[in-house]
């Protein structure tokens, strides 16, 4: 296998020759990835069958933007495990097959935080303007802002690849690179191009955040509101800072990774699969606990699923327990 390191895609990526990982080591890296992959999947997947499964989530501008975040981070999960898991069984693939993977990651990455600062926004207009949110806070306006918050997110490579395309010759989405962002979008312009994008967004995602925060805590404090529900609200707004603090990691680890293998060449792979949990993985664990755990409603339908499900494995189980039985039973028919 082939784990000469590179760093995780993002602005400021550079490519670093460091030690190869012994077979035992990449083994286990890879497999507890996979594992974790695994262990996430099952938790997205669900809670996607338990909002299908419940048509009155359908009309909930909050759950209906939670569940998008939800397959978002399952999508932007898998991709990054596979290239992850592909860095080390190859060590190079066409240009043209790395650009859709790549363009998917990075919008999917940029999706989240505006996701977090929508929901944001929802909890904000439900505490302080509660008699005016069924109007503001509509499906269709919900979707509408999904929409949106998707075509932002897909700008940022959208230009990087025209500005590729413009650049490059033809030739070099035929050639064999490894798949990392600053190696398929290698033109300075774009480097520069989304520092400033990424300082604008992430001012603005921090701002809403903030600004919603604040003003949820001041509403609080009005003897007419409910607490209770205006305490919740704040506390998932505040996780949602959290979420973002974690969000940014994408983008600022990749430029602290090429220093910190400098300076620690021999634990370089170990840094390298640390900043992967900890970039990629970590904040994966948070969108479960805010919905999955907390939100009360969610949680009991969400319960429900897994109950029935092992409702509907025990008797296959038993079954097989008990062939015995089974055959006496066929045959005395």
């Amino acid at each position: 296998m082939n784990s000469n390191a590179v760093s995780e895609y993002g602005n400021s990526t550079l490519l670093l020759f460091i030690p190869r990982d012994s077979f035992s080591a990449a083994l286990t890296k890879n497999i507890v990835a996979m594992l974790v992959w695994l262990a996430l999947s099952v938790f997205n997947c669900s809670m996607v069958s338990t909002f299908r499964k419940h048509s009155f989530f359908y009309e909930d501008p909050r759950y209906i933007m939670f569940i998008c975040m939800v397959i978002n981070d399952a999508v932007q999960l898998t991709l990054v495990t596979a290239l992850y898991v592909v860095s080390y069984a190859f060590s190079k693939i066409l240009a043209s097959a790395c650009c859709p993977l790549i363009m998917t990651a990075v919008t999917t990455t940029r999706s989240t935080p505006l996701i977090l600062a929508g929901m944001a926004l929802e909890r904000y207009i439900s505490i302080c303007f509660p008699l005016h949110y069924s109007h503001i806070c509509t499906v269709t306006r919900t979707m509408w802002i999904i929409m949106g918050i998707f075509l932002l997110s897909l700008t940022p490579p959208l230009t990087d690849l025209f500005i590729t395309v413009a650049k490059e010759p033809p030739l070099f989405f035929h050639t064999s690179i490894f798949c990392d962002h600053s190696l398929l979008f290698r033109d300075s312009s774009i480097y520069y191009k989304n520092c400033v994008f990424d300082s604008v967004y992430f001012s603005f995602v921090f701002l809403t955040l903030l600004y919603t925060y604040c003003k949820i805590m001041l509403t609080a404090r009005a003897a007419s509101t409910d607490q209770v529900l205006a305490k919740k609200a704040r506390n998932t707004v505040f996780l949602h800072g959290v979420q973002l603090l974690l969000c940014m990691l994408a983008f600022v680890v990749p430029s602290m990774q090429a220093p910190l293998i400098q300076l620690f060449p021999m634990y370089g792979l170990e840094i390298r699969y640390v900043n992967f949990l900890l970039v990629y993985i970590i904040p994966r664990f948070l969108s479960p606990m805010i919905y999955g755990f907390r939100d009360e409603k969610f949680r009991k339908y969400w319960l429900r699923y897994f109950i029935s499900k092992a409702r509907t494995v025990k008797p296959a189980g038993h079954f097989f327990q008990n062939p015995g039985r089974c055959s006496v039973h066929c045959y005395a028919t």
